[in-house]
């Protein structure tokens, strides 16, 4: 006898909406992402389509009528809660806007709780569209299974950041000069000596001038840390960053022994 198939299968389409989810409701999606549903996935009645409300988690439903405009589905059952995410703040310098897409994807994977977008007299960028920086995120987070999407603040100085860092919270600034200062160490063996609120600066394409980096290291929360050897882009500095706390210190982490 063949075994059931899962359902809802890992295939189901995932999608993040407001406002919360509870079971036995009827939810009708309209918009772009039913005509994602309708005409790309071709849902059809008894589908599974999977929901996310970035409140309560993650909800499997079933497609009661797929239209032209509209699809009505059914919420049958939570399979996840809202994930606990890192406290992690990621502090980015503000790139072109390939570049910047790809930071904001990527972190998104990552699992990172917060995206601050920076500008420093060296960024060729000054301006950030926050709309679609919502979707290039919550795209993201629907890929990669996410139940949580991170927040996304307007860009602000870097004089303005460091005005308003929390105190209790550490500012890992990853200084372009560290690989030639024997005082500042590498960003893996660090990172996990600090537990609490967490946040990684990254500078802009071509790095912090000598009064930026007075400014960061200033503020008595900054530690300065080295990203390696070799010269890294902007956004492979951000990436790889978040990835090494993520790692050290964050949900990467095997959980400890009971």
């Amino acid at each position: 006898m063949p075994a059931t198939p899962a359902w809802p299968p890992r295939s189901a389409p995932r999608l993040f909406v407001s406002p919360a989810l509870a079971t036995g409701e009827q939810r009708v999606i309209d918009g772009p992402q039913a005509h994602y549903l309708a005409r790309v996935m071709r849902v059809a009645p008894g589908d599974a389509v999977i929901l996310c409300d970035d409140v309560t988690g993650e909800w499997a439903t079933r497609v009661l009528a797929a239209g032209k405009r509209d699809v009505t589905v059914e919420v049958v059952e939570r399979m996840r809660p809202r994930e606990d995410v890192p406290d992690f703040t990621l502090c980015a310098a503000l790139l072109k806007k390939p570049r910047f897409d790809q930071v904001l994807e990527k972190a998104t994977e990552l699992g990172v709780a917060r995206i601050r977008p920076v500008i420093t007299r060296r960024c060729v960028a000054d301006a950030l569209n926050m709309d679609r920086a919502r979707t290039v995120m919550t795209e993201a987070a629907e890929q990669c299974a996410r139940t949580a999407l991170p927040e996304i603040f307007a860009p602000v100085t870097l004089a303005r950041l460091l005005d308003q860092w929390p105190a209790e919270a550490v500012l890992w600034f990853a200084d372009e000069h560290g690989p030639d200062d024997p005082a500042v160490p590498a960003a893996g063996s660090v990172f996990a000596s600090h537990t609490g609120p967490t946040g990684v600066l990254i500078g802009p394409e071509g790095g912090f001038d000598e009064d930026e980096r007075a400014q960061v290291r200033a503020l008595p929360q900054a530690r300065p840390v080295s990203l390696g050897p070799r010269i890294l882009r902007a956004e492979t500095a951000a990436i790889a960053a978040t990835a090494l706390w993520m790692g050290t210190t964050g949900d990467w982490r095997e959980p400890p022994a009971a």
